[in-house]
């Protein structure tokens, strides 16, 4: 098979890098891609967001399969533009249609998902600027901290956990007024803050049936402790210690099989991953957020634990029979550290010069914001690398991470050297 791969991240990097494992895939675009990717696959200089020059670029190449890696395409609805062209319409695309996308694209239509199919979450109330002052007293009858979430697509970066009441009506007030997260926060989700330990879910589905991959725990602040601002995620750990069989059941069976079933009983056309935000509180799993993709750098510690072929998976979604499928699981601990431009997620610097990866020993290199320019691998983004590793224990993996971290170089490098301290 020829497949189309699309994005430019560490997810991208680690999806490729596991697709092209497999016997089933002879040849692999990825649009635009990085330098990780151009080292394995082809990179094509295309926007994932460009329909009419995915599709030239499909005919022109005979590519038989599209998987979708961000977000953006997807809200975009590319799923229902192959399903209404002609010619494109039989090539399976890995991802949600446009209505399934909202469930990422529209914190409000996620929240009422959640309760149509009475899927444990925090209490909500949503807010335009029309209806502020209600959203004012909204915050006035919670309980600090408040929890303020941009509706639509903010880049991972449009929640806002803010302890005083005041500041969180001026926040408010900024999202929807001055439009602080641009147009994503013309509508605005405030919710019950829930006191808990973060866990990530993912699962893949057909729309039918559904295998669920291996768990996983991201860390968003930039600073140590878990401090500073949101970013898209500065390491990840899998499996998380503290998901016992018990906690794993409660999640299948109140969360899982009923979205799934929400998505068969709302006709839902959803053919891809499914990234189930959870906090559990008191051993019970509430749901914070949907994403309709992968996460990152979740997916570069849940991928490479995945021993089977991530392609023939595909094939099954494809296929509607992800039932007939078997997914096989390495047990081994996996955790990556993700590297990142000093100053990020603020301001930063890019065409920094990186040195060392060809250093890095019993540990996998994944590529973030990268690009080759005259030979030489430069930083192109606010997270740059991403250094997966094996381990018995998430503690061993760890300590390879950062091992081999220090074999890296480029000017102003950030990284947390704490992933895992809250396990």
């Amino acid at each position: 098979m020829t497949i189309l791969l699309l994005g430019s991240g560490g997810r991208e990097h680690a999806l490729a890098w596991k697709m092209l494992q497999s016997p089933l895939c002879d040849k692999l675009f990825v649009a635009p891609g990085n330098a990780g990717t151009e080292s394995i696959a082809t990179n094509v200089n295309i926007s994932p967001t460009d329909f009419g020059e995915i599709k030239k670029l499909i005919i022109a190449e005979k590519i038989d399969m599209v998987v979708v890696g961000p977000e953006d395409p997807l809200v975009l609805g590319i799923q229902d533009f192959f399903l209404d062209d002609e010619f494109l319409k039989n090539i399976p695309v890995i991802g949600p249609s446009k209505t399934g996308a909202r469930l990422e694209g529209s914190k409000e239509f996620a929240k009422e998902f959640l309760l149509n199919h009475r899927i444990p979450t925090a209490a909500y109330q949503s807010f335009t600027k029309d209806t502020i002052e209600k959203g004012f007293h909204f915050l006035e009858s919670l309980k600090p901290p408040y929890v303020l979430k941009a509706d639509g697509l903010a880049a991972g970066k449009g929640v806002l956990i803010i302890q005083d009441l005041d500041e969180a009506k001026f926040e408010l007030s900024n999202m929807l007024l001055n439009e602080k997260f641009g147009i994503a926060s013309s509508k605005v989700v405030i919710e019950e803050f829930l006191e808990g330990i973060e866990l990530s879910c993912f699962v893949l589905t057909d729309g039918k049936n559904y295998k669920i991959l291996p768990t996983a725990k991201d860390y968003k602040r930039i600073g140590e402790g878990d401090t500073g601002l949101n970013t898209g995620g500065m390491g990840a750990v899998s499996p998380v210690p503290f998901a016992n069989a018990e906690l794993l059941e409660k999640i299948e069976n109140r969360v899982v099989k009923p979205t799934i079933d929400g998505f068969h009983h709302d006709k839902i056309n959803y053919k891809g991953f499914v990234f189930i935000g959870l906090i559990i509180v008191d051993n019970d799993p509430y749901v914070i957020e949907y994403n309709v993709r992968m996460g990152d750098p979740e997916t570069e510690v849940v991928i490479p634990r995945l021993k089977s072929d991530l392609v023939e998976l595909f094939v099954a979604v494809a296929n509607e029979k992800l039932d007939e499928a078997t997914l096989e699981i390495d047990e081994r601990s996996a955790t990556t550290i993700m590297v990142v431009s000093g100053g990020y997620p603020e301001e930063y610097e890019k065409g920094k010069a990186i040195s060392g990866i060809e250093l890095v020993q019993d540990s996998i290199v994944f590529h973030a914001g990268t690009k080759t320019e005259n030979g030489q691998v430069v930083s192109n983004g606010g997270r740059v690398l991403t250094v997966t590793s094996f381990g018995d224990s998430f503690e061993e993996a760890i300590k390879k991470s950062y091992q081999n971290i220090d074999r890296l170089n480029f000017d102003k490098m950030y990284f947390r050297k704490d992933i895992g301290f809250d396990l």
